[in-house]
């Protein structure tokens, strides 16, 4: 009889050791998985532009010269309902990094038209011929174009400082809208 007892507090200890490997493992991927996810978000938001010093131009055929701080930027021209913190989630300020006092006049930009605002967090956003540049959260890579639009808080438009000689321009970007403002 003795021998059985031995016999069964050693599978159950075996079983239990299994059952907790079992577990472990679980825990183990789980951790990894959210890990995983973790880092994909983390790249997914690195993407998204905060900040840049340096606005320059990319031709657009629909639109012409446009310009750029890595993704297209846009002027506001307002309606009455200000772009505040719920605006800014779609409407992105361009912003220099901390401890740059000046945007840099890429190819094609007009070095003089550039200026600074400042926010009320002591932030510096980059302004075109006096009117602040800001990013839309729609573009999600380099040369789209989907935020000339009219919302709640006004028009929004890229900056062309050369309009398309080509008018509708045909075939091109496919992410390009219509509209722009022309400095």
């Amino acid at each position: 009889m003795e021998h059985t007892t031995m016999e069964r507090t050693t599978r159950y200890r075996a079983s239990t050791w299994q059952v907790s490997a079992g577990r472990i493992a679980a825990i183990a991927f789980a951790l990894g998985l959210s890990a995983s996810v973790f880092a994909v978000g983390t790249a997914v938001a690195a993407t998204s532009p905060t900040t840049a010093s340096v606005i320059s131009t990319v031709k657009n055929s629909k639109l012409g010269t446009i310009l750029v701080a890595d993704n297209t930027v846009y002027t506001l021209k307002p309606s009455k309902t200000a772009c505040t913190a719920q605006c800014q989630k779609t409407w992105l300020p361009v912003l220099l990094p901390q401890g740059v006092t000046a945007a840099t006049a890429g190819t094609g930009v007009d070095a003089s038209k550039l200026g600074t605002k400042t926010l009320s967090d002591s932030t510096l956003q980059i302004t075109y011929s006096n009117k602040p540049l800001y990013w839309s959260a729609k573009d999600k890579a380099p040369g789209q174009v989907k935020g000339n639009t009219t919302d709640k808080w006004g028009k929004w438009a890229t900056v062309a400082t050369k309009k398309s000689s080509s008018g509708s321009g045909g075939g091109g970007d496919t992410n390009a809208g219509t509209g722009g403002v022309s400095f």
